[in-house]
């Protein structure tokens, strides 16, 4: 059976008709085509065929070929049932310019993404040239031919491949065959619809049955919209994956954009954005005035609302990343935390104070950030206090958000707990109301949803600083609990403004997560969207308009009404601090004429130089010096264990043999204990005197600046509090100290007058010290008494008489022992008895001791005169001398260690401890240059507060006329 698929006629040169026919023989299911032309003429109208293939047809006028017959005004049906295939075979083309028409499309569109693509020529600088590719390429040919030449693939594998391959063209071949048949026997149907009887007269002149076809129409016909579904489907795609596509483009074009405006720097600096270049005057104002008094008339959203409302993570859907704390109905919030979202190419946070940034798009990242706010948080807390007034300063910069400055304020409380400061409640109240005074303050008021409206303690608040509600936002958070247990009329009542009694410049819905602590940002959007799309509550007709829903509808107006704001004040605020600047110069002028506005940052610098100046001036003191001041303080360290415990009992112990062992023992047992120790601390001393002397002879230059003295002073107390010598010094120092104290000979006679000289200074110095003992004790003399009108207390009156009786014993044993016998003791307070003067025995000790002091130095210093010519008598004699000059050796061989600790201390003083010290004064200097309040401190004074004040207005006022002329450029 054979039915007709496609007519096509043309005229032969002997214009002839020839029509060709495509049939569909149903015995082998394949495509053949007939070519009939007329015969000779007078033939009967019959026609000859000529067959593409080797089968058997016959296509006869009025006779019956295989099953099939053309009835006898065959001719004219015939070229009817042409025109119909002519028209439904139009179909065909019609799918085929489609598809060409969507291919010219989809080129234009790869044409217009191509053209949106950011300018590469760069890269050909970059990149080599043409040849070297061209010549990379032939390499490149040449190795692949060799490696496939010398790979040899298994023949299973490639008869695998082309199995493969034929599968696929057969697969498509039947497709294709499929196709065609539909679209044949689809615009047969519609033929058939327009000329129903024609065509229905056709078929049955055709001999197929009408179930038959029907069947097989319908079959087709499933077949036709399937493949049209699936042509849909793959449109759909393609036109999902290019808008994608498009996009993409446009974020890395925007991306691409971004990053090259940044790259753009000019001959010192980089270009900062308009919020960065707004914070920075934020930060700038809130160093100059802590109080704010300045910085208030500058905009700034203010987000505020009770304890647990959601006010930050409403902030935290804004900056499109949880970057704060979170706790489970504890106070998280106890500072106030100023967040500059600004727009850049990757999503970024960083603190104004550190130069790390934490990349929001790793939760590692988001975690460090969340402990650093906390950790901020709580060191900003002190003395007790539960809130702070110190601001958080940090920025958020990444694709797609509002650029803006906001201020998140603790939540507001209606009852403290135990743990809590009992001002907490108060401190909250009032930072809220200071930050929402600002009259150009935009106040995001935050109302929680899912509780009753009665109980909001910040509408109140917000009412009192706006009463008209021009500068107020109000935002309804948790509606998806709302929807829940709300009436629709109340909600439809708030967001319109008709519930509380604040009015506000507009009223947003959002629902900030779903009270799940680990949700993502995009999870949380996710979720907003979908509420607000299957909400039954927000769908109701006059509930709510659709632009007062969704975080993101938020933050665009905020940041609209925000940038409206700046621009309807900053030039306000210019022209104050250009007058602010004018009165401060003036006041300059007329109280420092010829002095420059120095901060602290350029005294302290100038202080700093100054101190270093002075500690290389240590290390230039000349060595002498050095010996001097050495020796002058070790023996004011020394002298009084010397005289104590050394001189003093070994001179009372009677015989000249027993005062040289004695003196032996007591020296080498100081020697190895605490001499050493003292010699360091001795050392220490010297060099912490002479830096300040250095330091107080500079303060005598006639161009010194006593600005200094107080920072000096503080810098030099604290490196020597903190310096301390060497410890391997000691035991240096120990071992030349017992070597030097075994001499016990004078070796020339410039030395032994050294010692007597030494002697006789130590002695009378001693002398002295005694002789103010016993003016205390005893009063003044007669000739001071007359001469200033003074009279003897009872107690001296008392002392002198004992000093008679004293005076008594010594006049008659002259070489007395240094303490008083019982019989001694008894014969004085006798004798004072019968002059009606009662003492103990006590008493008359203490008063024996000065006066024997006194008589022993007095021999003492006889002595040293009579040993000055006795030099040469003591080095032929030695020891067994007549003159007896023990004293003097000893003195020489302390003196001989003075010599040479003092010389050990000024080597290591000018090699290792004048530079230990200059480190020293270095670490302090650097500490103190970081801490501000140690230098308002120490650097104060009208001048120092002045200079600080005008150097601050004037970089404010630079930073906002840089600001202005960047924000009239943007315009």
């Amino acid at each position: 059976m054979l039915r007709i698929y496609q007519n096509t006629y043309r005229r032969t040169a002997r214009k002839a008709v020839v029509y060709s026919t495509k049939v569909v023989c149903c015995n082998h299911s394949t495509l053949c085509n007939i070519t009939m032309q007329p015969r000779r003429k007078g033939a009967g109208g019959q026609w000859e065929q000529h067959h593409s293939r080797n089968h058997e047809h016959y296509l006869l006028a009025g006779n019956q070929a295989r099953g099939w017959t053309i009835p006898p005004h065959s001719r004219g049906y015939g070229m009817f049932v042409v025109r119909i295939l002519k028209g439904a075979l139009k179909l065909r083309y019609l799918v085929l310019g489609g598809a060409i028409g969507g291919g010219v499309s989809l080129s234009k569109k790869y044409e217009d993404w191509k053209e949106g693509l950011p300018d590469m020529k760069w890269l050909e600088d970059a990149l080599p040239q043409s040849e070297r590719w061209s010549q990379f390429s032939r390499n490149l040919i040449e190795v692949g031919s060799v490696v496939k030449n010398a790979i040899d693939i298994d023949p299973r594998l490639k008869q695998l491949g082309e199995d493969k391959l034929s599968e696929w063209r057969s697969w498509f071949d039947n497709r294709l065959d499929d196709a065609l048949e539909a679209a044949d026997y689809q615009g047969n149907q519609i033929v058939e619809t327009k000329e129903d009887i024609k065509s229905k007269a056709t078929v049955a002149a055709l001999g197929i049955p009408v179930d038959e076809s029907r069947k097989k129409y319908e079959k087709l016909q499933s077949q036709v919209e399937t493949l049209q579904t699936e042509i849909m489907n793959v449109q759909i795609k393609y036109q999902k994956e290019l808008e994608k596509m498009e996009k993409e483009n446009r974020e890395l074009r925007q991306q691409y954009l971004i990053l090259k405006t940044n790259k753009k720097t000019t001959a010192k600096r980089i270009k900062k954005s308009l919020i960065d270049m707004y914070s920075e005057v934020l930060d700038e104002l809130s160093g100059y005035d802590t109080g704010y008094t300045m910085a208030d008339h500058l905009p700034r959203v203010v987000v505020v609302g009770d304890q647990s409302s959601g006010k930050t993570s409403v902030l935290e859907s804004i900056a499109k990343a949880r970057i704060f704390p979170r706790g489970s109905g504890e106070m998280m919030t106890r500072a106030p935390v100023k967040v500059t979202l600004a727009e850049g190419p990757y999503h970024v946070a960083q603190f104004r104070d550190t130069d790390r940034e934490y990349d929001l798009t790793k939760e590692s990242d988001l975690a460090d950030l969340r402990r650093e706010v906390e950790f901020r948080m709580r060191a900003s807390v002190r003395g007790g206090k539960t809130v702070s007034n110190e601001v958080i300063a940090m920025t958020v910069k990444g694709p797609g958000l509002q650029r803006m400055v906001l201020v998140d304020l603790p939540g507001i409380i209606s009852t403290m707990t135990v743990d809590m400061a009992s001002d907490t409640k108060d401190s909250i109240h009032q930072m809220t109301k200071h930050y929402m005074s600002n009259p150009n303050a935009i106040i995001l008021c935050i109302q929680d949803g899912s509780v009753d409206a009665e109980r909001s303690n910040v509408t109140d608040l917000v009412m009192q600083c706006d009463p008209l509600g021009r500068r107020t936002i109000f935002v309804l958070t948790k509606v998806d609990l709302a929807e829940e247990l709300a009436d629709p009329e109340r909600i439809r009542k708030i967001l319109s403004g008709k519930l509380f009694p604040m009015k506000a410049l507009g009223y947003y819905a959002v629902v900030t997560g779903r009270g799940r602590k680990d949700d993502s940002i995009e999870a949380i959007r996710q979720y907003e969207e979908d509420f607000f799309k299957n909400s039954k509550l927000f769908h109701r007709r006059g509930v709510i308009m659709p632009h007062q829903v969704t975080s993101r509808n938020l933050s665009l107006a905020v940041s609209d009404r925000f940038w409206k704001m700046v621009r309807e004040t900053i030039e306000q605020q210019a022209d104050a601090f250009k007058a602010t600047r004018f009165n401060l110069e003036t006041e300059w002028k007329n109280n420092f004429p010829r002095l420059r506005e120095s901060g602290r940052d350029e005294l302290f610098d100038k202080a700093k130089g100054e101190i270093l100046d002075e500690v290389v001036t240590l290390s230039q003191i000349s060595a002498k010096k050095w010996d001097d001041a050495l020796t002058t303080k070790l023996w004011e360290k020394l002298s009084n264990y010397v005289f104590e415990n050394i001189y003093l009992p070994a001179a009372q112990s009677g015989s000249q043999n027993s005062f040289n062992t004695m003196v032996d023992i007591k020296l080498r047992q100081w020697a190895e204990q605490a001499l050493p120790a003292k010699s360091v601390e001795a050392g220490w001393e010297a060099l912490q005197q002479e830096f300040i002397s250095l330091m107080e002879r500079a303060k005598k230059a006639h161009d010194h600046d006593d600005v200094f003295d107080q920072l000096k002073a503080a810098v030099v107390d604290e490196a020597i509090r903190r310096h301390s010598w060497e410890d391997k010094a000691i035991d240096m120092l120990r071992v030349i100290q017992l070597n030097t104290l075994e001499d016990r000979f004078v070796h020339d006679k410039t030395e032994w007058d050294q010692a007597v000289k030494f002697l006789e200074n130590s002695v009378n110095a001693k002398l002295a010290q005694t002789e103010e003992t016993l003016a205390q004790m005893f009063g003044p003399g007669p000739w001071t008494r007359f001469a200033q009108w003074k009279s003897l207390t009872p107690d001296q009156q008392k002392r002198r008489s004992v000093k008679g009786e004293l005076d008594k014993i010594l006049k008659n044993d002259s070489k007395h022992l240094p303490s008083l016998s019982y019989d001694e003791l008894t014969t004085v307070r006798k004798n004072l008895q019968r002059d009606n003067v009662e003492v103990d025995t006590d008493y008359i000790r203490q008063t024996w001791f000065p006066v024997y002091r006194k008589h022993f130095l007095q021999q003492a210093l006889q002595r040293a005169k009579d040993c000055r010519k006795a030099y040469y008598l003591y080095t032929q004699q030695g020891s067994e001398c007549e003159v007896s000059c023990s004293d003097v050796v000893l003195f020489w061989r302390i003196q001989q260690v003075i010599k040479v600790t003092g010389n050990a201390l000024r080597q290591q003083v000018i090699n290792r401890e004048a530079r230990r010290l200059d480190k020293e004064i270095k670490a302090v200097l650097d500490e103190f240059s970081e801490d501000e309040e140690r230098k308002a401190q120490l650097l104060t004074g009208k001048r120092v507060q002045l200079a600080e004040e005008l150097i601050k207005v004037r970089q404010i006022q630079e930073k906002l006329e840089e600001f202005i002329n960047s924000l009239n450029q943007e315009k």
